[in-house]
């Protein structure tokens, strides 16, 4: 592998390697990366690998599901990110590394994960970091300085290029930062989206109907609640538009530490806004995001955006921040924005002006870019793992 690399890989590369993955802030009610990891994991398995995904947890289990072997390890919670847990037993999680004995080892955390790295090289397994975010954005969306943000940032980002024989990125918007500190061990890897689950066809008129409430213009935001998301724009955005006399209703899916702010907040104003905590049915997710007109995704360090992408599949388009990766995805599906409601409210406006058809049109075609089967072909030949016939015994 490039960068630091491994100087033996532990077994042939065209046989079933084990897969160890590792990841942090995932519950059952996260959005995005438990979809990546899932599927990632199913696509694994296709492949004929063995995946297995560690995760932190209430309580320790060991279960086998359709993404492989999932583990679970006791975490703390992390104080103000709505019930997001981490690995932090060290010796424990080790222990549990040494015992599997990974043919490969993925992360999917670089902040307190990334001591495992160091465990990988010593151990001789070649290892990935999945860069989800940008490290640069969430510091600046947590109000550090940007000059100071990308001092950070760069500095996390030398000792993380040098602790994993590759660091994956799913978008050109995420390489930068690692480009900009010379490093040559990173790829690029796409994330995928249900092209069956998420189709126009799944547009319903009496759903609309329900949830726009006989206003004309249906927005939807399926997004967590939390600060680096930015939700706040969203309803901001609303209330512009209906000052612009546009007639519109947003509907919010999704949970997290804000929900509670947000909802006084539109009460407050008198913002026509549904906020319904997360969805945990995938179906009537997508239901919805067919039924809306418009989807809002403002988080200004998304680096890939599966729900915008799922809404995209669904043929709505989406109107993004444009400090974030989403541009690079939605490209001409949708619109772009900078950070502050009323250029939000114009780049909806530019969308809805569109005709309808070929503006759903247009999204459907976008998604159909970015399938599962592509994004796992991509991530294992991050792993420079082929695919097998059949699993091979240990």
């Amino acid at each position: 592998m490039d960068g630091a690399g491994c100087s033996a890989v532990r077994g042939d590369p065209g046989r079933a390697l084990r897969i160890v993955r590792l990841a942090n802030f995932v519950t059952p009610a996260s959005g995005g990366l438990r979809t990546a990891l899932d599927r990632l994991g199913r696509g694994y398995a296709a492949a004929g690998h063995e995946p297995v995904l560690v995760v932190p947890g209430e309580a320790a289990s060991d279960r086998e599901t359709a993404q492989g072997r999932v583990i679970t390890l006791p975490g703390p919670v992390v104080p103000g990110t709505g019930g997001y847990r981490v690995l932090a037993d060290r010796p424990r999680l080790r222990r549990l590394l040494d015992g599997l004995a990974p043919d490969r080892l993925e992360v999917s955390d670089r902040t307190t994960l990334r001591w495992t790295g160091e465990w990988a090289r010593r151990a001789r397994v070649p290892s990935v970091m999945v860069s989800h975010e940008t490290a640069d954005g969430v510091l600046r969306t947590w109000g550090v300085p940007e000059a100071a943000a990308v001092r950070a940032a760069d500095r996390l980002n030398r000792r993380t290029a040098w602790a994993y024989s590759r660091i994956v990125c799913t978008t050109e918007w995420a390489e930068r930062e690692f480009v900009r500190i010379g490093a040559r061990n990173v790829v690029r890897a796409p994330l995928g989206v249900d092209l069956d689950r998420c189709r126009p066809g799944r547009r319903s008129a009496v759903l609309r109907a329900r949830y726009a409430g006989g206003e004309r213009v249906l927005l939807v935001m399926c997004s967590r609640l939390s600060v680096e998301k930015r939700p706040g724009t969203a309803l901001d955005a609303l209330a512009a538009l209906r000052a612009l006399g546009v007639p519109a209703v947003l509907v919010v899916a999704g949970d997290g530490p804000l929900r509670a702010a947000l909802e006084r907040r539109a009460r407050e104003r008198r913002l026509p806004a549904r906020f319904l905590g997360h969805v945990a049915d995938r179906e009537a997710l997508a239901d919805l995001q067919a039924a809306a007109d418009v989807c809002l995704a403002p988080g200004p360090a998304e680096t890939f955006g599966l729900s915008a992408l799922e809404a995209l599949a669904c043929g709505t388009p989406v109107v993004c921040s444009a400090s974030s990766a989403l541009p690079e995805v939605v490209a001409d599906a949708g619109a772009c924005a900078a950070d502050e409601p009323a250029a939000f409210a114009r780049a909806v406006r530019t969308v809805l002006a569109l005709p309808e058809g070929t503006r759903r049109a247009t999204a459907r075609a976008r998604a159909e870019l970015f399938s599962w089967d592509r994004a796992t072909a991509a991530f294992l030949a991050a792993h420079d793992a082929a695919a097998v016939r059949r699993e091979t015994p240990r």
